[in-house]
């Protein structure tokens, strides 16, 4: 089992920036790809970031060039840095981690506003 926890969201204003961390606690094993999503109230979970297990990153066009993903394996911790904040990045964020046999394990969320 992998426990997942969040952390770094807060309320910030337009073109602001968080880094949001992700601590990965447990028995931790092989990990096919590493993940942010997001929710906004009233909207279905939306993929925004990936990282795999060579380091190999990919974006949802709305946060390509704003938002950066990466990994401190030493740590077991996920980072996604959030730049040019935006009114409509406002949601919860979640990270995941899959394993190769399918296994998903999600975090509880950390929430992300972005007003002025």
């Amino acid at each position: 089992q992998v426990h997942l926890v969040e952390s770094g969201g807060g309320l910030v204003q337009p073109g602001g920036s968080l880094r949001l961390s992700c601590a990965a606690f447990g028995s931790i094993g092989i990990i096919y790809a590493r993940a942010w999503y997001r929710q906004a109230p009233g909207k279905q979970r939306e993929w925004v970031a990936t990282i795999d297990s060579d380091g190999a990153t990919t974006y949802a066009d709305s946060v390509k060039g704003r938002f950066t993903i990466s990994r401190d394996s030493a740590k077991n911790t996920l980072y996604l840095a959030l730049n040019n904040l935006k009114p409509e990045d406002t949601a919860a964020y979640y990270c995941n981690y899959k394993r190769p046999t399918g296994a998903d394990y999600w975090g509880q969320g950390t929430q992300v506003t972005v007003s002025s």
